[in-house]
């Protein structure tokens, strides 16, 4: 296995697995990660294989039985969770969906989401709100970045009507990491239900859903496992999995009687899946996971996500018109940061620059900054051509 001296060769030699990191220097893990080819080529060859042999019929059919298994069991193996608490889905709105409709929501109760959530999860709540009178607030998580206890501010803003906390495991727009171990320790204290939007966790963090106890964690694929876009998961803490009811329902999550009419629903995390799917892409996601094992642990590869998210960080303290959001080093792969020239969409004209220099980066709307994310395969030499080129677009 590796560690964070490993030799600048070895990765080097890894990258090479991955051919859209070729042609240009990467930072956009946490919006979409780069597939390695051995992903690429199974998609590919899954697609040929099922025409060849389908694409229905009965042997087809155990080969997407044979597929999906070897899916959801990789996926349990980077986030140490049984199999079958794991339901397959297209990405992590999909999965948060799927948790937040499948309440039984009644007029009163309460949720409660961090000032750091994604668009799509607040307006989905907004739409629960709407349909069931259910209240919305927010907690302002983003103040703690630097100081204050997340979790205490977490608790001070519970109600007694709160069912459902929704949060990021890691805030997307200033890369915190919260401690969603003790969060749901208050939660479930409170008989509260957490949600954990994993889009920025899985496959940056080492993971073991069982221990940390959130009871619904929605995450995806295409991000930083590398996999290819349109699949993704969600874990339902199994304590809590018959008061989460099917919302999107289909033949996938009920188990039929003799006559094909559905009986009940599947007694796993199979029961909130709908109908068919593309399946050669859980191959390539299988083997986007592979890749990652055969370079080192989870924990292995998150100490060398967070050797180079320091090292970036290091060196953009130093640049007289750039402010890091975090004032210590990151704990995580993203590394957010300001210029502090006042330029008008100076963000924006950053991203657009660096982007022209073949250095991919992108804005943050709230707080305006720009982020960087920083895998295990980034190269030290990358960092440091990403600090040249905003220093000559500081200069211009």
């Amino acid at each position: 296995m590796t560690s964070i001296s490993a030799s600048t060769s070895k990765l080097h030699h890894h990258r090479q697995l991955f051919p859209g990191l070729l042609n240009k220097t990467y930072f956009n893990y946490g919006g979409q990660g780069p597939m390695p080819q051995t992903a690429l080529d199974a998609i590919s060859h899954a697609q040929a294989y099922i025409q060849q042999i389908g694409p229905f019929g009965t042997e087809v059919n155990r080969w997407i039985i044979q597929e999906t298994k070897a899916a959801r069991n990789a996926i349990a193996s980077e986030l140490n969770v049984p199999p079958e608490t794991i339901t397959l889905t297209e990405d992590v709105t999909v999965g948060c969906n799927i948790a937040m409709w499948g309440l039984d929501w009644q007029p009163g109760d309460h949720i409660l989401l961090s000032d750091c959530e994604h668009p799509g999860i607040i307006a989905t709540a907004q739409e629960i709100g709407r349909r069931f009178a259910v209240e919305l607030s927010t907690c302002p998580l983003m103040a703690t970045l630097n100081e204050g206890d997340p979790v205490e501010v977490i608790a001070q803003h519970l109600r007694p009507k709160t069912r459902l906390v929704i949060l990021s495991h890691v805030l997307w727009n200033t890369g915190q990491v919260l401690p969603i171990d003790k969060i749901a320790e208050i939660c479930i204290a409170n008989s509260v239900r957490l949600l954990i939007d994993a889009a920025q966790s899985v496959g940056l963090l080492p993971l073991n859903l069982t221990e940390l106890k959130a009871d619904f964690y929605a995450f995806t694929g295409h991000k930083w496992l590398c996999g290819p876009g349109g699949v993704g998961g969600l874990y339902v803490r199994p304590e809590v999995r018959d008061s989460l009811k099917p919302t999107f329902i289909g033949w996938r999550g009920v188990i039929p009687d003799s006559k094909a009419k559905p009986l009940d629903w599947q007694p796993d995390g199979q029961r909130y899946e709908v109908a068919t799917s593309n399946y050669p892409l859980y191959t390539g996601l299988r083997e986007a996971i592979a890749i990652h094992q055969q370079w080192g642990t989870p924990e292995e590869r998150y100490q060398q996500i967070c050797h180079y998210s320091e090292y970036l960080w290091q060196r953009l303290q130093v640049l007289p018109d750039v402010k890091c959001l975090r004032t210590s080093p990151p704990e995580s792969g993203l590394v957010s940061f300001q210029l502090t020239n006042q330029k008008p969409n100076a963000s924006r004209d950053l991203v657009v620059f660096l982007e022209s220099q073949r250095l991919f980066t992108r804005t943050i709307a709230d707080p305006d900054c720009v982020r960087a994310c920083v895998h295990y395969f980034t190269l030290e030499s990358e960092l440091d051509e990403l600090v040249e080129g905003i220093q000559q677009f500081c200069q211009m």
